[in-house]
């Protein structure tokens, strides 16, 4: 019996190493001399210290800069382990609050976000800036979301509204290869370009 069952063995353990180690290894390689800068999580750096990543959403809470899209992420309550607080883009918690259409605290929430924005600017809010992604950690907002804040920047930070708004301009990507997605913009890169402004 063992002389069926050693080969069937052998196998598995062989093709064990080969796709469960030396493959990941192997693309990984591959990965960082053909795409060095993806492969090391799209790091975004400032005087020579990384700062944040293309990837993943920070949180933006000050008038001078541009405000992310809301984030569901959350992280264990320092007080009771058995209960989660908010933690806006925790990277290490990822996740959409699976909250339906018909939760009454998303309700809330969304209501809340949409009446303290109208106070900001009386205007139609972009859906953006009361939803969360479904990560939690989206780095990007939307040309609208961002024009709606142009105004707020502007005055924060002394500058006129143009200004602001050739960088939103700028900061700008298009569909990928002009059809796939939507025009978004990258809000860490935005505001470190609103930052570079003298």
């Amino acid at each position: 019996m063992l002389r069926q069952i050693r080969p069937a063995i052998v196998l598995l353990i062989l093709m064990t190493v080969l796709t469960g180690l030396v493959y990941p290894l192997f693309m990984t390689e591959v990965a960082h001399v053909l795409f060095p800068h993806q492969a090391a999580g799209s790091p975004i750096e400032r005087d020579g210290k990384v700062i944040g990543s293309e990837l993943i959403g920070q949180n933006f809470t000050d008038a001078k800069y541009f405000h992310s899209r809301p984030s569901a992420t959350t992280d264990t309550d320092p007080n009771d382990s058995t209960k989660t607080v908010p933690a806006p883009y925790n990277a290490a918690n990822s996740g959409g609050s699976n909250a339906g259409p018909t939760s009454k605290a998303l309700i809330e929430r969304v209501q809340g976000d949409v009446e303290a924005l109208k106070k900001e600017k009386d205007r139609p809010v972009p859906i953006d800036m009361v939803t969360t992604s479904g990560s939690g950690l989206d780095p990007h907002i939307t040309p609208a979301n961002a024009e709606f804040q142009v105004p707020r920047v502007a005055k924060a930070r002394n500058v006129p509204e143009d200004q602001v708004r050739a960088l939103v301009a700028d900061a700008t990507e298009g569909r990928l290869l002009g059809i796939f997605g939507e025009p978004r913009i990258n809000v860490l890169k935005l505001n470190l370009a609103l930052d570079a402004l003298k």
